[in-house]
C-alpha cells in the first residue's frame, strides 16, 4: 500500500496518545491479578475483583484490556477418583439431596479425595469443606489413599473449628469414608454421616468444582517435580482460595471474607 509524502509527515507530527495514570494503574492491576490467579481469572471474575478494589469498570472494557494484553483464561475439566467400599461397611443415607446451602457455619461439611501427579509419583489429597462459606477447613496430602488420609483431614478440620455436635458430614461411598475407623471418628465428634448415591458426582458437586479449580486453575500451570513441591503448591492454593477467590454463592466474597462479614468463626492459620 503506497502512502503519500504529505500523509506520512502528517502521521509523524500527530500528537502521541496520552495514557492517564489511572488507566495505566488499571492495566497493571489486571496483569497482577491475572498472574496471582495463575491465569485462571476470566473477564467476568476480573470485573468483580476490580470493582471490589474500587475500579469503575465494565465487562466490555476489561475484556478489551485483557485481549490487548494477551490474557486469556483456560477452561477447566472435571476429574473424579473413588474406591469401592467393602460390602460389610456401613452406607449412610443421603441427608443433603444436593442442598449445598446451609444457613450457618459448621452445620454441613463435605469431603472427598482426588489424585495429584508429580514427577516422583502420585499423591492423594483429602479435603473438608464447610458448605456454608465454601471454605476449606481441613486437608491432608499423602502418598497413599487410605483411611488415615481422610481421618487426618477431618481431625485438622475439627481442631480448627470445634463444631457443635450434630454437624452433617457428606461424602461419596468410597472405602475410606465407609470404613469402620472413619465412621467411628465421626461418631466420636458427634457428627452425622451422609453419603451420595453411587456414580452421582453431582451429589458432591461443590467439592468436585474445588478439585477442578485446584488442578486446572493452579497445579497444571507449573511443573510438579517433587512431592514436597506439590505439598507447598497445594498449601498456596488453599490459602489463595480461602482468602482471595471470589464466589457468587458468597455474594462475590472469598470464603473467609464471607464468614467474617457475619461473625468471626475461626482464625486462618
Amino acid at each position: 500500500m503506497l502512502v503519500s509524502r504529505s500523509a506520512y509527515y502528517a502521521w509523524l507530527k500527530r500528537p502521541a496518545k496520552v495514557i492517564l495514570a489511572t488507566t495505566l494503574n488499571l492495566y497493571r492491576r489486571i496483569k497482577t491479578l491475572f498472574k496471582e490467579s495463575r491465569g485462571s481469572l476470566g473477564n467476568r471474575e476480573m470485573v468483580k475483583k476490580l470493582r471490589k478494589e474500587g475500579f469503575a469498570v465494565g465487562r466490555y472494557k476489561v475484556r478489551s484490556i485483557m485481549k490487548s494484553l494477551g490474557l486469556k483464561a483456560v477452561q477447566r475439566q472435571a476429574y473424579k477418583v473413588t474406591t469401592k467400599r467393602k460390602h460389610s461397611d456401613t452406607v449412610a443415607d443421603n441427608l443433603l439431596n444436593q442442598n449445598f446451602n446451609p444457613v450457618a457455619p459448621n452445620q454441613v461439611w463435605a469431603g472427598d479425595v482426588t489424585y495429584l501427579k508429580t514427577d516422583e509419583g502420585w499423591m492423594y489429597l483429602a479435603i473438608v469443606m464447610d458448605l456454608y462459606s465454601r471454605r476449606i477447613v481441613g486437608w491432608h496430602l499423602s502418598k497413599r489413599m487410605t483411611t488415615d488420609l481422610v481421618n487426618k483431614a477431618l481431625m485438622k478440620a475439627y481442631n480448627l473449628r470445634q463444631p457443635p455436635r450434630g454437624l452433617v458430614f457428606h461424602s461419596d461411598r468410597g472405602s475410606q469414608y465407609t470404613s469402620k475407623r472413619y465412621q467411628k471418628l465421626l461418631q466420636s465428634y458427634g457428627m452425622r454421616s451422609s453419603m451420595g448415591d453411587v456414580g452421582a458426582c453431582w451429589d458432591n458437586a461443590v467439592v468436585e468444582r474445588f478439585f477442578g479449580s485446584l488442578k486446572h486453575d493452579w497445579l497444571f500451570k507449573v511443573p510438579q517435580p517433587t512431592r514436597e513441591h506439590m505439598k507447598q503448591d497445594v498449601t498456596d492454593y488453599v490459602r489463595y482460595y480461602n482468602l482471595d477467590r471470589l464466589h457468587s454463592a458468597n455474594q462475590d466474597l472469598s470464603p473467609i471474607e464471607f464468614e467474617n462479614s457475619l461473625k468471626k468463626v475461626s482464625c486462618w492459620t
